[in-house]
């Protein structure tokens, strides 16, 4: 297996989930004063829902754009449709930490990250697919669709508009396959947000307490794996940090191909901390994990420390520049980024060892790399 298949399936696993509680969860429960319903109604009025309906929104858009752009393929079209990429794409980062329930896995179905989320995208597996003209969008073979699927094909690999352009006139199957990732994605989007608007918002609601399965624990994991793939896989899997890698490869950033990895990055932390504080896209302040933990003994002290060290990573990603892309930055003077990367590491003992220890709830899912 090359190197680079084996950093691909690294990708593909990173929401694998195990049952079997990792070696840092403790069982201690803390005090049951705490109304978990009006936190976990305040994460679904306010957070998640809003978060998918805003989704659902933008790949709406996209489709749209994307027909616009089959119909009559442009620079001017071309240009919409990577607006609207990048618009999806960004609300995407808001949806990451809510790959649970109707978004989680389900029989041989993955979580809708893996399913539409999952990079580096596969550009032979694509390229096959279209000169083929047959593709299965159901199938295992996820760095073939999604949101990195569409990247590539409109954002090119070091390939001018009117080289992109040109690769879409020859071929109508590049047409066919990118109105098939578009409208897939927002299936998929769709399916999640209708169950959140009907029967599933009142079960996560109801379904407080703090047991493997319940809507507390599988909220709390999707936020600490969500966080950690910032860590693990947007910056370690450039950085050359992950398993079985020897040398940086900054090929393998999110977002390669649009040169947008680090506005992606910044969206994803904002949308965690957004999560901890349990506080909405546009700053309304609700219920969330930072208030359970003011409940219980030692959240205080777990709560000065862990925003201690949001600050020290803000002032890290802040300290990265906008140019140039963050895969130039690593194949150069990645002192920054690997900043950054240390200023994240120290973040994991705060969310996932000792907030699990003083909220008694159980990791449940394993990042492969001993954290």
């Amino acid at each position: 297996m090359s190197n680079r298949a084996y950093l691909s399936l690294l990708v593909l696993g990173l929401s694998t989930l195990f049952v079997a509680p990792a070696c840092d969860s403790k069982s201690k429960e803390p005090g049951d004063s705490f109304d978990r319903k009006a936190m976990l109604r305040n994460y679904a009025d306010n957070l998640v829902a809003p978060a998918y309906t805003d989704l659902k929104s933008k790949t709406d858009l996209l489709l749209t754009v994307a027909t616009a752009f089959e119909l009559a393929p442009s620079a001017g079209t071309l240009a919409a449709l990577r607006d609207a990429w990048a618009k999806a794409y960004t609300q995407w980062q808001y949806v990451n930490a809510y790959n649970f329930g109707p978004a989680g896995e389900e029989g041989l179905k993955k979580g809708l990250i893996e399913e539409i989320g999952t990079f580096p995208a596969s550009e032979m597996k694509i390229e096959n697919a279209i000169v083929g003209g047959n593709w299965n969008l159901e199938d295992f073979n996820r760095d073939a669709r999604g949101f990195l699927a569409i990247e590539y094909l409109i954002f090119g690999k070091n390939q001018s508009d009117d080289e992109i352009l040109a690769t879409f006139a020859n071929s109508a199957n590049r047409h066919r396959y990118l109105i098939g990732l578009a409208d897939n994605i927002n299936d998929r989007v769709g399916s999640v947000l209708n169950a959140w608007n009907g029967a599933y918002r009142a079960q996560f609601v109801e379904n407080a307490g703090t047991d493997v399965g319940s809507s507390t624990s599988q909220l709390y994991n999707e936020f600490v794996r969500s966080y950690e793939s910032i860590k693990n896989f947007k910056l370690g899997l450039p950085l050359g940090k992950r398993p079985g890698q020897v040398q940086v490869e900054p090929q393998l950033v999110e977002a390669y191909y649009s040169g947008q990895s680090l506005a992606m990055l910044k969206a994803h932390f904002t949308a965690i901390e957004e999560i901890w504080h349990g506080r909405t896209k546009n700053g309304q302040d609700g219920i969330g994990f930072r208030e359970y933990l003011e409940n219980v003994e030692g959240g205080p002290a777990l709560i000065a420390n862990t925003e201690a060290q949001l600050a020290a990573v803000k002032a890290a990603l802040n300290a990265l520049p906008t140019t140039p892309s963050m895969s130039e930055q690593i194949a150069g003077d990645n002192s920054k980024v690997e900043a950054l990367y240390v200023e994240l590491s120290k973040m994991t003992r705060f969310f996932k060892s000792d907030m699990s220890s003083l909220l008694g709830i159980a990791i449940t899912f394993s990042s492969g790399d001993g954290d």
